[in-house]
């Protein structure tokens, strides 16, 4: 299962619509909405460490138990056509939060306002 899926299967279900959902375009027909942040934050709490997930692509997927490390995120980058410098990781890593929030939210997911831009 690619990066992004096992995102959406951390978010929304490893069985859900959602989680089979392509990198490049949300599921037909999100079935139920889910609250991102209530899914996250009980998952960041469980880490015994503050993490910011809310602004981080690095903390989002160490709050959902997936490889954090800078070749992970490139692969998700590359997964999502990121078509920037990724070696200059601070912007790839702004870019890549900004498209799972994104997505999450195009396939049913209730992202927060102030986590959305």
């Amino acid at each position: 299962m690619s990066i992004f899926g096992r995102i959406m299967g951390a978010i929304f279900g490893s069985g859900s619509a959602q989680a089979q959902a392509s990198p490049t375009a949300p599921a037909a027909a999100p079935m139920n909405s889910v609250d991102v942040a209530e899914i996250v934050d009980k998952a960041a709490a469980s880490k015994g460490e503050k993490l910011a997930w809310r602004t981080s692509i690095v903390d989002l997927m160490k709050a959902l138990d997936l490889d954090s490390s800078l070749g992970a995120r490139k692969e998700l980058a590359k997964e999502l056509n990121y078509t920037g410098d990724m070696n200059d990781s601070a912007k790839m890593n702004v870019w890549l939060h900004k498209q799972i929030m994104e997505k999450l939210a195009a396939n049913g997911g209730k992202v927060p306002d102030d986590i959305k831009d």
